[in-house]
């Protein structure tokens, strides 16, 4: 089993730490691991995406050109890797932000109003999270109580905090993807 990710959006939504926070879990479930960043020319506000490949075996490359499942969370990242999703995979869209169609056959796609689910937790910087949440819930590469338990472990201690949101924000994006009770998610 390998799964190939690609988190993409713009500089201060939380890409990076969507696939850390991903890449933690994983890790922390007994998975290999890569996780690469790249920023565009500015950090907040400029592009910025990365990627994350989950595998039950070592990872050859970390590289990811035809990713199994984008998540994309604005319009220039839906323009970017729409096409280059592979027949079959997920496009999860955070449709606050993007409406367009997606053009393409073999390709599943998951909306959600990331941003104003994050917003009525509290804040919309918990549109990554949201996302998280759906994506596993759709794609049930972790289970979804292993992203709270990472989150647990791994959330900065300027940020603490937030974990009951980080966790609240999890739920409901589960939720809008699938049945949350029968994930485990405390």
């Amino acid at each position: 089993m390998q799964h190939e990710l690609i988190f993409s959006g713009f500089g201060g939504q939380g890409v990076m730490f969507a696939g850390q926070l991903l890449a933690y879990a994983a890790m922390d479930t007994g998975y290999h691991v890569t996780w690469i960043p790249s920023y565009g020319p500015e950090m907040r506000g400029g592009t910025a995406h990365c990627t994350v490949v989950i595998s039950d075996k070592p990872i050859g490359s970390p590289v990811v050109r035809r990713p199994q499942i984008a998540i994309v969370f604005n319009k220039p990242s839906f323009d970017k890797y729409e096409p280059l999703v592979r027949p079959g995979g997920l496009l999860v869209i955070n449709s606050s932000l993007v409406d367009d169609p997606v053009t393409r056959e073999r390709l599943d796609v998951l909306r959600i109003p990331a941003t104003q689910m994050a917003e009525q937790v509290g804040t919309p910087r918990l549109t990554n999270v949201v996302l998280l949440g759906a994506l596993l819930a759709e794609r049930p590469i972790l289970p979804v109580n292993a992203l709270c338990d990472a989150l647990d472990a791994h959330i900065p201690a300027h940020r603490r905090n937030l974990l009951p949101q980080n966790i609240e924000a999890v739920r409901r994006g589960a939720a809008y993807a699938g049945d949350f009770e029968t994930m485990g998610i405390p």
